[in-house]
């Protein structure tokens, strides 16, 4: 994609995958200039008539009472930004950052924020020459918008701060002078609107949400490589099994696992005199587990979609045929977000949970038929003993950490907003646990493949045969013990980066819609 054009409430999870993988330029739609200067033209016009309107021509939360004189508007707003970057932690990723620019500048281009439109084509500025405003991960509550991070983001075109660019922090003023971008004056309720709204635990559950499409389709990868390897029985994938129950991701994984395994002569070699009756739930539950991560995961999409496309700032301007009227309501409560993390976060840990079942299976040669922890000479060399215990207590930690942010609430400012949805942490959250879920995949993605190999000369499928060339391409044979973290890390990077199912990509299209 050269150029994403933003037509503003018709965002796609397409162009938001597009963002995230890579920074592709923008440019908002012709068309939608002209709700933006209307809505502008509403704040500037109650300016002018002196009438009070929360957020345009009062203070902000329970100072809302406070008259400001029209000749302080711009100090008003200003002030609001610089006492409400108050984040702290470490700095939002520039994928995040790149999504929560774009999500924002959707929500104010619909024209219901009253901001001019030098304030959005300044945003866009920044965006395509890679100026990502440095913004704190952690201060967010998620209600009352994500203001902490927000803030951070619109210090970036005031000029204060720090950016980055190419990966290196830089001030703002720097940055911006060198890119020719001149710095924003806020006007009336400016400062608010970019601060109003759910973008930044949208944007981290975005990430997590694409991140949890990554996991689901390399695990559905390595549980098939590891079903070969303990040769396992591809009967529990039969359609009519899974038809019967009725659950669309269940039926959709069966159908991936047998095509992933279709064609396997380790499975043909097994079919006659194998006195297995069932094989244990990690191979056998596979569609059921998958299947059920696969239709949250869908869930949590098509609510993120709709919030990223949302207006979630206050107050909100709508133009009655008597002319234009502020109401001031709660949209920038992230109830929605919060509880799509939170099924994100039961998702990831699970398709981690019985990923380490399957490396536990694989090293156990009573229930393998593999040689002990998935080495030669046994007791001389450890082999994959503590690579699973790696995994172990990484799933264990995913367990821990998926407890629903959402059901906490802490009251702030003066309890006027006195229920909030912890949002950002329960999507913040999220990356840490899809990066433990990658390592434990990528372990067994290595003891996957180590078993494949002991069944040489037989060959898997020719798809899980081409997954196992990728993986030797990178890391050899574990024939002895050697130092192992550096393999763990190759093979984490696949499952990161989607090379898993890179040559497969067709059979998972139904979870990218």
């Amino acid at each position: 994609m050269t150029q994403l054009t933003l037509n503003p409430g018709k965002l796609t999870l397409t162009d938001l995958r597009a963002v995230w993988t890579a920074h592709t330029p923008i440019a908002l739609a012709k068309e939608a200039y002209a709700a933006v200067e209307a809505s502008c033209k509403a704040v500037q016009d109650i300016v002018a008539k002196g009438d009070a309107a929360y957020g345009i021509n009062t203070g902000f939360g329970l100072l809302a009472k406070t008259r400001i004189p029209d000749d302080k508007l711009e100090q008003l707003q200003r002030n609001l930004i610089l006492s409400h970057s108050v984040g702290t932690g470490e700095l939002m990723s520039d994928e995040v950052v790149r999504l929560l620019m774009l999500t924002k500048l959707s929500s104010l281009a619909r024209g219901f924020s009253g901001i001019r439109p030098i304030v959005i084509d300044t945003l866009i500025a920044l965006y395509n020459a890679g100026i990502m405003p440095a913004i704190p991960a952690k201060g967010s509550v998620g209600a009352s918008g994500d203001l902490a991070p927000l803030s951070h983001m619109t210090l970036a075109i005031l000029g204060v701060g720090d950016v980055r660019v190419k990966g290196e922090l830089v001030p703002a003023a720097v940055a911006l002078k060198a890119a020719g971008i001149a710095p924003v004056v806020l006007a009336a309720k400016e400062g608010l609107a970019l601060i109003n709204g759910t973008q930044a635990s949208t944007a981290l559950a975005l990430h997590g949400l694409f991140m949890a499409e990554r996991l689901l389709e390399a695990g559905m990868v390595t549980g098939s490589l590891s079903l070969d390897a303990a040769k396992g029985s591809d009967s529990p994938f039969d359609a009519r099994i899974h038809e019967v129950r009725g659950q669309p991701g269940q039926i959709a994984a069966a159908g991936i696992y047998r095509e992933l395994v279709s064609g396997s002569a380790i499975r043909a070699s097994h079919l006659v005199g194998d006195e297995r009756v069932q094989d244990p739930y990690c191979l056998r539950c596979q569609p059921q587990v998958m299947g059920a991560c696969w239709d949250i995961i869908a869930n949590a999409g098509r609510t993120l979609l709709i919030e990223a496309n949302a207006v979630t700032d206050n107050p909100l301007i709508f133009q009655n045929a008597d002319g234009p009227v502020v109401v001031s309501g709660g949209n920038f409560h992230a109830e929605p977000v919060a509880f799509a993390a939170d099924t994100l976060a039961l998702a990831i840990a699970e398709i981690g949970s019985i990923s380490e079942r399957r490396i536990s299976l694989l090293i156990d040669a009573t229930l393998s038929g593999l040689p002990p922890f998935l080495v030669r000479d046994p007791g001389v060399n450890s082999g994959f003993m503590i690579a699973h215990v790696t995994a172990a207590a990484l799933a264990s930690e995913n367990k821990s950490i998926a407890h629903p942010a959402s059901v906490d609430t802490i009251p702030t400012s003066a309890n006027q907003e006195d229920h909030v949805s912890m949002a950002t942490y329960g999507a913040r959250r999220l990356h840490d646990m899809a990066q433990n879920t990658a390592v434990i995949l990528g372990i067994e993605l290595l003891a996957a493949a180590q078993g494949i190999d002991f069944h040489r000369p037989l060959k898997t499928s020719a798809q899980l045969e081409h997954v196992h060339a990728q993986l030797r391409s990178k890391v050899p044979f574990f024939d002895a013990d050697r130092f192992f973290a550096p393999d763990i890390e190759a093979a984490k990077q696949m499952v990161v980066n989607g090379e898993l199912s890179a040559t497969c990509k067709s059979l998972f299209s139904a979870l990218h819609p």
